[in-house]
């Protein structure tokens, strides 16, 4: 299977609408270039891959006149660390995209953005504002009444450069000041208001280092880094929308910039029983309420990662989904549903018993042991076969036999029979329990004339079929089994605004199981895909695998409910 990432879109969205006129008409001389602009504070998450597959892949869509930049917005240095700029290129490179030359830093632009802000001083459009930042938020207004003007804001552009200068020299304490753009504090948009460009952080920078002291928004620091790298569409999620009349602000009234942007909105991913919140996910890791940000039951895309989703299916998923103008809930189990139609096709199948109860085949020979020939992946011949021992003894999964069947239970049943999957038929004879009542073993007999599927003349049909694996050849395995992190399908509104929606998380989101498993299992190396046969997919963890001890993360169920809704 190849993980490279499609070509154009069999139809177009509203973006792709757009940039397809924009190419038509030959604006900006028929280039796209667009950008992918994470903030380094944090691990990217599966809606950040809707956004990293949009951008990327309209580079591939437009080729040769295209291309993607990678930009870390590192404006903010008391919450970014390496850490996260290395996750993040991981991330990009494992959905399959590349940036080639163009990796960025907002940090790169220090010294320019700075004499945009000299310039927009000189310009008398932005001023040096002494009030505490309680004051600002008193006298910014509401969203029916405007705001008032600082007593600061008709400063003269000599004492604004002056007070400027000397905040970049480390003059003053955090919060005493602030640079502000000079708008219209009776703008019904609330980010017209004469908004911060600039405030004063005395924070170690991963990049700078010490040698700044001042720092621009992002609001700011966002559209001038897309004009100074050329960027011709900024695509946004929809939050941004109230901020673009600020971007278009900024870049109509900075002179000398390289490029002239333009910033369209789409509706950001919203799953089902998860959380988008880098804040909050942060709060999972910090309070130790999951297992780092790579824990498989995260939307993290290292946490996806480990847990064996693929890059193709997230990319089939983004593309399945859309772009829309609106926001709109995407059922979990759509993904699902794109990871299972992708492991289909190149997990190694392989048996494997979660639940063991141990059965006896009283009939067949002591101590003989033969061995069945299996598929290794019925979707691919090119997979091959192998050879998984059978004796006297097996195990099958406690989910096959039920004491007392319900109705339509067509599995082992006491005096019922079922096919074991590519060997023969047995019947169940007899039930053992211990003293306290728990099954412990089931006594049953086989038939060799069933052998290869073969029914005996005159014989009914046996409905159920089941996989096993031999007792005596049984690995011991440890398998983790995840489910959704939240009970709730939209655990913030859930919670509401003073709820805690980590009251919320799933309680059996991990149940850790010693598994009996075929001993071919043995060889599976860190970062494999199997398909359990009529249990799920699963992966061998990446990091607590060792040679011969693989540990195992369920992917996914087999069963598909999506489908079937």
């Amino acid at each position: 299977m190849s993980d490279a990432p499609a070509a154009a879109p069999a139809s177009l969205d509203f973006i792709r609408e757009m940039i397809a006129a924009d190419v038509a008409a030959q604006r900006n001389d028929g280039w796209v270039i667009t950008r992918f602009p994470p903030e380094p504070n944090g691990y990217l998450h599966i809606g950040h891959a809707k956004s990293i597959c949009l951008n990327f892949g309209l580079s591939l869509e437009n080729a040769p006149k295209s291309r993607c930049h990678l930009r870390f917005d590192d404006t903010n240095p008391t919450k970014e660390e390496v850490e996260y700029v290395d996750s993040i290129q991981e991330d990009v490179k494992w959905l399959g995209f590349d940036w080639g030359d163009h990796l960025f830093y907002a940090s790169d632009y220090f010294e320019k953005l700075y004499g945009f802000a000299v310039q927009l001083i000189e310009k008398g459009l932005a001023y040096v504002d002494d009030q505490t930042p309680e004051q600002m938020r008193a006298t910014r207004g509401t969203l029916t009444s405007p705001g008032t003007a600082s007593p600061f804001r008709d400063r003269s552009v000599a004492e604004n450069l002056d007070l400027f200068a000397r905040m970049r020299a480390g003059e003053f304490k955090e919060g005493e000041r602030v640079l502000r753009a000079k708008i219209d504090m009776a703008s019904p948009n609330m980010n017209m208001r004469d908004p911060a460009i600039y405030r004063i952080l005395h924070a170690h920078h991963h990049r700078t280092g010490d040698a700044w002291c001042i720092y621009p928004m992002y609001d700011y620091a966002h559209p001038l880094s897309d004009a100074l790298e050329g960027i011709t569409h900024s695509l946004c999620t929809l939050e941004f929308e109230h901020h673009r009349p600020l971007y278009e602000w900024l870049v109509a009234n900075v002179s000398g910039l390289p490029g002239q942007p333009y910033q369209r909105e789409f509706a950001r991913l919203n799953l089902t029983n998860t959380v988008m919140s880098k804040r909050k996910l942060l709060r999972l890791v910090k309070e130790g309420l999951v297992n780092g940000w790579d824990d498989p039951r995260m939307p993290t895309i290292s946490g996806i990662r480990r847990r064996g989703y693929t890059p193709a299916a997230v990319r089939t998923f983004c593309k399945t989904i859309g772009l829309t103008k609106y926001p709109s809930l995407t059922e979990l189990g759509l993904l699902e549903h794109c990871v299972r139609e992708d492991l289909n096709k190149h997990a190694q199948r392989v048996y494997g018993v979660l639940r063991p109860i141990k059965v006896v085949l009283t009939n067949y020979p002591e101590g003989q042991v033969e061995h069945v020939e299996l598929t290794n992946n019925p979707e691919n011949e090119a997979d091959g076969k192998r050879l998984v021992p059978l004796s006297r003894e097996l195990y099958i999964d406690a989910d096959d036999f039920m004491e007392t069947p319900i109705q339509g239970f067509h599995r082992l049943v006491p005096g019922g029979e079922v096919r074991l999957k590519y060997a023969f038929c047995i019947i169940c004879q007899e039930v053992i329990k211990d003293d306290a009542g728990n099954i412990v073993e089931l006594r049953c007999t086989y038939d060799d004339a069933t052998r290869h599927g073969v029914k005996p003349v005159g014989r009914g049909k046996v409905k159920g079929t089941i996989h096993w694996v031999s007792a005596a050849h049984a690995l011991d395995v440890e398998v983790r089994l995840y489910d959704k992190l939240f009970l709730d399908e939209q655990p913030e509104e859930a919670a509401g605004e003073d709820g805690d929606f980590t009251q919320l998380i799933n309680p059996q989101s991990l149940e850790v199981i010693t598994a009996k498993l075929e001993p071919s299992v043995a060889e599976a190396q860190p970062g494999a895909h199997y398909q359990f046969e009529r249990v799920g997919y699963f992966y061998t963890d990446p990091k607590d695998s060792q040679p011969g001890k693989p540990v195992f993360n369920r992917t996914v169920a087999l069963k598909d409910g999506f489908v079937k809704k």
